[in-house]
């Protein structure tokens, strides 16, 4: 079964790789496409996050890719499935962050921390309600941490 999707905007960013670390040190414009209207994203500076659903069309394609690896390659991790990671190789290839908004224009916003390479197509653009973020305690698995230690 196929679906179809469209790029809705696109990341606007220096970064011509997906390099693993850094981040935040990197800001991105996300601009609307030429066929969404202005008005897309009117009432969006009520809110200081949104989340962002992209394609990250630079990635290599899961499957026919290992459905399970060692985090990064290290060693030390564990082995483990596609979906217990947060990474780029992904069977559809769909990622998602949350990001704080910087500043809004006509058609585009800028944000850190969004981990998608120059001309990234964005799916979705979703505010992020306080309802809607995790609520109680997070577990998490340990390796993780240090993977995320120099992320953003």
């Amino acid at each position: 079964m196929n679906y179809n999707v469209r790029a809705i905007a696109y990341i606007r960013n220096d970064r011509s790789e997906a390099i693993d670390d850094n981040w935040d040190d990197v800001v991105s414009t996300v601009e609307l496409a030429q066929d969404v209207p202005d008005e897309a994203l009117h009432g969006l500076a009520d809110f200081s996050h949104v989340e962002v659903v992209f394609f990250a069309d630079w990635a290599e394609d899961v499957p026919p890719g290992p459905w399970h690896r060692r985090p990064r390659g290290n060693q030390e991790w564990p082995d483990i499935g596609v979906f217990a990671q947060r990474n780029k190789d992904r069977p559809n290839r769909i990622l998602l962050t949350t990001v704080a908004i910087d500043s809004i224009g006509g058609r585009s916003f800028t944000a850190r921390g969004l981990d998608g390479v120059d001309g990234t197509p964005v799916l979705d653009i979703k505010p992020v309600f306080r309802w809607s973020v995790p609520r109680g305690d997070l577990r998490v698995a340990a390796w993780s941490e240090a993977l995320g230690e120099n992320y953003f």
